[in-house]
């Protein structure tokens, strides 16, 4: 998956991100506590903060492009940090049921932040990406 993070709404984390600093996007999260069937424009992205591996978002477009039908994709993201507890062994998780799994499974511990990053997704690597996306290789 290929994602361009265009803004954050912290500005160390946009700085970390090479974006622009957007503090007003924080105030795309809605207010109160989660409410069953309550709509928002946020989706979760998970970093993990102990472990190397991607970003891991709920949702993504499918396929790219006009043509999806994945009403829950969304390109604003609310950053839910990720941390491997002690003792526990650190795997790549590729899904947010992954990430899930391993916090009911006490592996890891989520933090949800008030970070919110628009990220929108460009490309499916091989399932292919928006049309006029080019993904070029980064130079050395």
């Amino acid at each position: 998956m290929f994602y361009v993070t265009t803004d954050v709404s912290h500005a160390d984390v946009a700085e970390a991100n090479g974006a622009n600093f957007a503090p007003r996007l924080a105030a795309a999260v809605p207010s109160g506590p989660p409410l069953p069937g309550r709509a928002s424009s946020v989706d979760k992205v998970y970093a993990v903060t102990n472990f190397t591996q991607p970003s891991v978002f709920a949702s993504a477009p499918l396929p790219v492009g006009w043509a999806s039908r994945q009403p829950a994709y969304s390109p604003l993201w609310q950053m839910v940090k990720v941390t491997w507890a002690a003792g526990s062994t650190p795997q790549v998780l590729r899904s947010e049921e992954a990430v899930l799994a391993a916090a009911d499974s006490g592996a890891v511990a989520l933090e949800l932040t008030p970070v919110v990053l628009n990220c929108p997704i460009v490309h499916r690597g091989p399932r292919g990406g928006l049309p006029g996306v080019t993904i070029k290789p980064s130079s050395p």
